[in-house]
């Protein structure tokens, strides 16, 4: 027998109609399996009358009225007085019947959480959308009104009245749109758009910080120069992602993108490339509005890019493309333009949210600098600082003042998309890690949202100083604070998607799988997020262990080799080291690894050593070490060190480039390849040490400034035909 299921108003509960009909077949047809049927036709009901997604959206000006207005985004306050481009709240709440959300994006430097808690009660009270239910972010527009005090600058005391009345009008107006919609997800690759800005200085180019001390040795922008420096300090993230909402019928109803670069600087007051993005979505999906219904909204959310900058200083600076502020945002929009028209959507699907708060400890000043700053303070008598120095003295008052704060952490799961927040400026590479882990494969993350709690580096960039780091409201967070909120974010995604994290790996290429089926009694690939676990590919587990500096995450070689749909990645040595204990090897080994050396090659009297096998901390007579030459010898070339002797290879190692280097050591020879080319032969002693260094040598002297990646070891040494398959041509 063929049941008709009854017509229905999907908005309506479809409870009542279903028990007559239940109830007329029970009596007609059924019989004795009555109970059973009924059971399985109201569990079906109630599943059929599923309430239907609605999106709502809306754009409210906050264009400053009263001018000149304050800005964010200096080291002293400073205010203009000429609008350029609009100022705007945008905001998206979404329903699923059970609950509703709010996302708002701001032309804003950054918000501080105080205020926003105010809103976000204000909102509730309008709307009845709870205020845990509420996510609200800045751009970062650096020529924005400022709504919060940071380093010399303070909040406009006329704008901030006026933002917190209108995100309220914001919310409850997009409230006020909300219509049945579907939703999608896509991406698109912005590569050219996004580069590190925080790059690593040589040992010997330190920079002075605000305390008086030769402490930076890394800083932003300082990759300029390139004779200064020795790389970038992490990765980028090149992905530009679009969450897009329509009607029912198609109707664009809003896009929302994120992208992890800082901003672009504008003169005069304006919402940087987040507002021009965001018309510019506009004016290429929806430029007219339909009869009677809202407007169209774009709106550019900011990724993690407490680290990132628009120009990539890998690029020679007569080669570098040097697009106006147009140029760069319409480049931007023909990616998310492509990405767009790859959108899939779902109007089935249910909405949930999930709010962290966390009391973190600012990194206070000791007795030391806080009398040092109370009497520059003692000095100002009141006046606004003038220098960075008094900057930074004045912000360790506050920090002395407050010791700790509290801060917001958000995740949201919008059917099969996840969001994830973070209140700070967070790093590329942070965000890389919620986006890698989180259960939901479409993930965007969100700074700079729910307050603005300054920088957070991971922790083992806190040791190189830079501005990123120097203690003040605008990056003042304990050291493990990049730790503790990476956690929080990824439970949180995982509270919203009843899902556990993904275990984190890289896959593996044909190089790699060649490598592995060669057996080495070691392969570390040095794809790691953090330290200090450098995991053993093989199934002997010799895991080595990360000692010192080290950078992790960044580029490494021949991607296309060594995996198959995702960027090789490679630790940088900042003066640390790989330290392993190898037993077994014998007479006869290899040692196969690909180098990159960031110091120029005639930087300091030695390039830098990147083996070592020697006793811990000294040398002997049986060790063997191998390194790159600098200005006092063999400049740019191989060299292999045994006891007191050394010998150079042939051919220099250029700067900034990856090879690969091979040992091979049968009994009483060691020879050394360069790219697959005999470099180096020679006699010594036969070493029987254990302790095996990668990125420096035993005793520490002249360690590697440079990438180091794919390290094999095997218990033999390797023939003419193994070699070939290591990948080095």
């Amino acid at each position: 027998m063929k049941l008709v299921m009854p017509k229905t108003d999907r908005s309506v509960s479809i409870l009542p109609v279903w028990s007559t009909w239940i109830g007329h077949m029970r009596k007609s047809v059924f019989g004795s399996f009555q109970p059973i049927l009924t059971a399985a036709l109201v569990t079906l009901a109630i599943t059929t009358a599923r309430a239907e997604f609605k999106a709502g959206a809306a754009v409210v000006d906050v264009t400053p009225t009263k001018l000149p207005v304050f800005v964010n985004g200096g080291f002293l306050n400073r205010s203009l007085d000429k609008v350029k481009t609009r100022i705007n709240v945008r905001a998206i709440v979404l329903e699923d019947g059970k609950s509703q959300i709010a996302i708002v994006v701001v032309d804003s430097c950054m918000m501080g959480r105080p205020l926003l808690d105010e809103v976000k009660a204000l909102a509730a009270k309008r709307t009845s959308i709870a205020t845990d239910r509420i996510l609200i972010s800045a751009t970062h527009s650096h020529s924005a009104p400022a709504s919060m005090s940071c380093l010399g600058g303070e909040a406009d005391p006329a704008y901030v009245p006026v933002l917190r009345e209108k995100l309220v009008e914001a919310i409850a107006t997009a409230q006020a749109n909300l219509e049945p919609a579907r939703i999608g997800f896509s991406k698109g690759d912005a590569r050219d758009f996004t580069a590190s800005r925080q790059w690593i200085l040589r040992p010997d180019r330190l920079e002075e910080d605000p305390f008086g001390n030769k402490s930076a040795r890394a800083n932003m922008h300082v990759g300029a120069n390139w004779e200064a420096v020795t790389g970038e300090a992490g990765p980028e993230d090149p992905e530009l992602s679009l969450i897009s909402i329509q009607a029912r019928d198609g109707r664009p109803l809003a896009v929302m993108g994120n992208f992890s670069m800082h901003y672009y600087g504008d003169d005069d007051i304006s919402a940087d490339y987040f507002g021009l993005f965001a018309e510019g979505l506009k004016a290429r999906i929806a430029p007219e509005v339909a009869s009677g219904k809202p407007a169209f909204v774009g709106i550019m959310s900011h990724g993690c890019s407490g680290d990132i900058w628009r120009v990539d200083y890998k690029v020679p600076e007569k080669d570098r493309p040097k697009p106006n502020i147009d140029e760069y945002t319409n480049g931007l929009l023909d990616i998310a333009m492509k990405a767009y028209a790859n959108v899939k959507y779902d109007d089935n699907l249910t909405i949930t949210m999930a709010e962290k708060r966390m009391t973190l400890k600012y990194r206070v000043p000791d007795k030391q600098r806080l009398e040092w700053a109370q009497r520059i303070v003692t000095e100002m008598a009141g006046r606004v600082p003038k220098t960075r120095t008094e900057v930074y003295a004045l912000e360790q008052i506050h920090l002395h003042e407050r010791q700790q704060t509290e801060i917001v952490l958000q995740a949201l799961r919008i059917g099969d998309i996840g969001i994830a927040t973070t209140p700070t400026e967070t790093y590329a590479i942070t965000g890389l890690k919620i986006k890698s882990a989180s259960p939901l494969t479409q993930t965007m993350v969100i700074e700079l949202a729910n307050g603005g709690d300054g920088y957070i580096p991971p922790p083992e960039m806190h040791a190189w100083g830079g501005y990123n780091t120097w203690p003040a409201r605008s990056a003042g967070l304990e050291i493990m604070a990049e730790p503790k909120i990476t956690q929080a974010a990824i439970a949180l995604l995982e509270n919203v998607s009843g899902a556990p994290r993904r275990p984190w790996m890289i896959d593996a290429g044909s190089v790699t799988k060649s490598i592995i089926n060669l057996d080495p009694v070691a392969y570390w690939r040095l794809n790691e997020f953090i330290g200090p676990v450098a995991a053993d590919a093989t199934k002997h587990h010799h895991d080595a262990t990360y000692e010192g500096g080290v950078a992790f995450y960044l580029e490494g070689p021949h991607s296309a080799k060594f995996c198959t749909n995702e960027v090789n990645r490679a630790p940088h040595f900042v003066g640390g080291r790989l330290c392993s204990s190898m037993t077994g090897l014998g007479e006869n080994y290899s040692v196969s690894m690909w180098i990159w050396n960031g110091m120029p090659n005639d930087g300091r009297d030695f390039s830098g050593w990147f083996y070592s096998r020697d006793h811990n901390h000294g040398l002997s007579t049986d060790g063997e070490h191998l390194g790159v030459g600098g200005r006092s010898g063999h400049t740019g070339k191989l060299v292999f060190q045994a006891g007191s002797g050394s010998v150079a290879g042939k051919s220099e190692v250029p700067r900034w480039t990856w090879q690969h280097v091979l040992l091979i050591r049968d009994r009483d020879t060691v020879r050394v390849y360069l790219n697959g080319i005999l470099e180096i032969e020679t006699k010594p002693a036969r070493s029987s040490r254990t302790s095996m260094f990668f990125g420096g040598r035993s005793d520490n002297e002249s360690n590697w400034e440079g990438r180091i990646d794919e390290i094999a070891v095997f218990n033999r040494q390797l023939r003419k035909a193994e070699i070939a398959r290591l990948g080095a041509k």
